[in-house]
């Protein structure tokens, strides 16, 4: 099978499985917009918290796939076994940081000044979520050993059954009914709870029944912790995970900054951000597609082969992101409308579609080239990319646009102002990445080279 199709097959399942997750954070915002506009603002801002705790704690555990594809291209089977158990110690720690963190939101609340009209609603939907994050993150453990192996179906099915649950389940905790008072915003969180649970319980299924995990020995007796091997998890997952942090942290935060703006601009850029979230799973399923391959490659000693799947990789992900950025460009009043019936949040998010599809172009390409970048085991290089343009052009510069001004620009009080400056420093992250991540291939492929983290 040629180097194309296993990458396009991989990433098409992926695909399928992720749009299946981004469509219940999709359907929650439809649904909670069709109920209030006061539920949509909560949502936006607490699903904001949310995402930027569990993305980048979730991106410690993403940094898995790339050393258990080396194995696997080694031929270290068992190892990959005893690896994905030694990984669960990891997830207790991960596991106390992400519960805490949501269970105790008021700082963050009160620092970014959300109304106090809607931050009880916020911290109760924060709290339900707090105990849906350890079966979410087993259930992410689970799908990164899949995809390491190029093998992402099951997960895939799973993922996509459990939507079937969670849209009816979201609409009737939401509204209410058969004896259940509506709950608005955290009807959503229960919902997500749910399913959560239920993908977890299935995955242990599939791990003791399907005879694709049995040369891994999985199901052997748990070794007492190897803080070596741990430590390496570390080493490489927790810069990518800080990495994630900031990206996130730089997007999710402009919902915090935006609700000072009131409802509507709270509503808009919901909307806008769910859009942006919707078309980030094309290149985030390109890049465990192409990652898998790149780090089975390196694992086997063929650096030119990886090099090959890096090359593919970006020229499908950059047609790819053209196409559906030119698409949102030009269909953004109708995509807007499919969100709100409230003609000033359909105006102003369309308005804001413009640049989520100038954003999206950015987005895709410094997102496959960061996962590819861990398969070099570089770390650090994002990270302060991330933190000086993300953090400090996009967020920052948003923030002065906005609320301080520029030079002789006078504040602007609008949401596109966070869009426009995250854009740009989106636009060099991209530019800057690529480079990076071209220097690194080149020396792969020089005799003797040991891949070193940096």
């Amino acid at each position: 099978m040629s180097e194309l199709k296993i990458i396009s097959q991989h990433a098409g399942t992926v695909l399928v499985g992720q749009l299946a997750v981004m469509a219940f954070g999709v359907a929650d915002t439809v649904i909670a917009g069709r109920y209030s506009d006061a539920a949509l603002a909560a949502l936006s801002v607490g699903s904001a918290l949310y995402i930027s705790v569990y993305v980048g704690l979730i991106g410690i555990v993403q940094a898995l796939l790339p050393i258990w594809a080396e194995m696997l291209g080694a031929r270290r089977h068992e190892a990959v076994g005893q690896s994905l158990r030694q990984s669960l110690y990891l997830c207790v720690f991960i596991t106390i940081a992400g519960m805490a963190a949501m269970l105790f939101p008021g700082p963050l609340l009160r620092w970014a000044q959300v109304p106090d009209a809607m931050r009880d609603e916020v911290q109760r939907y924060l709290t339900v979520l707090a105990f849906a994050f350890a079966p979410s993150l087993l259930f992410r453990v689970y799908s990164s050993f899949n995809q390491s192996l190029g093998k992402p179906l099951l997960v895939t099915w799973l993922q996509v059954g459990a939507l079937a649950i969670k849209v009816p389940l979201s609409i009737w905790l939401v509204a209410g009914g058969g004896g259940i008072e509506p709950m608005g915003a955290v009807g959503c969180a229960w919902a997500t709870l749910i399913v959560n649970y239920l993908l977890l319980i299935l995955a242990i299924v599939m791990l003791r029944t399907q005879a694709l995990y049995r040369p891994f020995h999985v199901w052997q007796r748990m070794e007492r912790p190897d803080w070596r091997q741990i430590g390496n998890f570390a080493r490489l997952g927790i810069p990518g995970g800080l990495a994630y942090l900031v990206e996130v942290t730089s997007f999710t935060l402009m919902a915090l900054f935006i609700a000072r703006l009131g409802t509507t601009a709270s509503a808009s850029h919901q909307i806008a951000a769910s859009v942006a979230a919707v078309l980030y799973m094309m290149p985030l399923s390109m890049a465990i597609a192409c990652s898998a391959r790149v780090s089975f490659w390196l694992g086997a000693g063929k650096p030119v082969y990886a090099k090959r799947a890096v090359v593919l990789g970006l020229k499908l992900t950059m047609l790819l992101s053209i196409g559906l950025a030119a698409t949102v460009a030009l269909a953004g009043r109708m995509l807007a409308g499919w969100y709100s019936v409230n003609p000033a949040v359909v105006a102003l998010a369309s308005g804001l579609l413009v640049w989520v599809a100038l954003y999206h172009i950015a987005d895709a390409t410094q997102a496959l080239c960061a996962f590819l970048l861990r398969c070099y085991r570089i770390t650090i290089t994002p990270l302060a990319l991330y933190g000086v343009l993300l953090w400090g052009l996009g967020l920052y510069g948003g923030y002065q646009l906005a609320y301080v001004g520029a030079g002789t620009l006078e504040a602007t009080q609008s949401a596109a102002s966070f869009w426009t400056a995250s854009t740009m420093a989106l636009w060099l992250v991209a530019l800057c990445l690529l480079l990076v991540l071209g220097l690194a291939v080149r020396k792969s492929l020089r005799p003797a080279t040991k891949l070193q983290p940096g």
